[in-house]
């Protein structure tokens, strides 16, 4: 998995210009909404970056998994890396709330034959918080007997091994589910790297700037008649300007 193929996806979504429309009349409207939640509440200290940790409390799955997120979405010329726009405190939150409980999901039984062939997914009763405590445990124990090191120690080359070899299926983590951990963790690192940074990544909104992402903007009046042209819109976000 290539930092390009993790955001070509993303990228596609805002590759398509306005829909064209008669000119419209008036001015743009600036600022920010009022009356919205996050007008109202600040965002929790766990979301800040830098914050105390709520979730990911142990030292060394914070080294294992800065090590993955960055090489899944690596420093370069288009951009920095995970870890600095704020993915682990992105991520710290989204676990130590609902997200990380499951709360939404039903994760009770029965389980029947061949589900997960059935649903193209593996099903866990295990809630996001105890997968990654799991598998980052047993990404750890896996290093420690093939190499010697921790994951985080170990050259990118062979970090990279590693993680193809999660993502194809064909290392095994103990009990862990390595194919279904590594899909997870991606999943988690794309949504910190474009999620608004209100709840803790995309910090300075540097996924956005990337691919030309507008953000919370709620007024394109001004843009209707401009279809297929590029905009250049500084991005705006729900967080509150002081």
């Amino acid at each position: 998995m290539k930092r390009r193929d993790v955001l070509t996806l993303i990228g596609a979504l805002v590759a398509a210009g306005p829909i064209g429309c008669k000119p419209a009349c008036g001015e743009e409207m600036s600022g920010y909404p009022t009356g919205t939640d996050s007008n109202k509440r600040s965002p929790l200290k766990s979301i800040e970056h830098g914050g105390f940790r709520k979730a990911l409390m142990d030292d060394e799955d914070v080294r294992t998994l800065k090590a993955v997120f960055d090489r899944l979405i690596p420093e370069d010329q288009f951009g920095p890396s995970a870890s600095k726009v704020g993915c682990l405190d992105f991520l710290d939150a989204q676990l130590t709330g609902g997200y990380g409980e499951a709360s939404t999901l039903y994760r009770e039984g029965p389980e029947q034959p061949h589900e997960e062939q059935m649903l193209q997914r593996a099903q866990f009763i295990a809630t996001p918080r105890e997968r990654y405590r799991a598998g980052l445990q047993a990404l750890r124990a896996h290093t420690l007997e093939t190499d010697g090191a921790s994951f985080a120690d170990l050259p990118p080359s062979r970090q990279d091994e590693i993680l193809a070899g999660m993502e194809q299926g064909t290392i095994k983590l103990g009990m862990a589910n390595a194919r279904a951990f590594f899909e997870l963790m991606l999943t988690n690192v794309r949504e910190g790297y474009f999620a608004d940074p209100y709840y803790g990544g995309n910090k300075d909104m540097a996924g956005w700037k990337m691919i030309g992402f507008p953000g919370a903007r709620y007024d394109y009046r001004a843009y209707t008649d401009r279809t297929g042209q590029k905009l250049n819109l500084v991005p705006v976000s729900l967080v509150p300007k002081n």
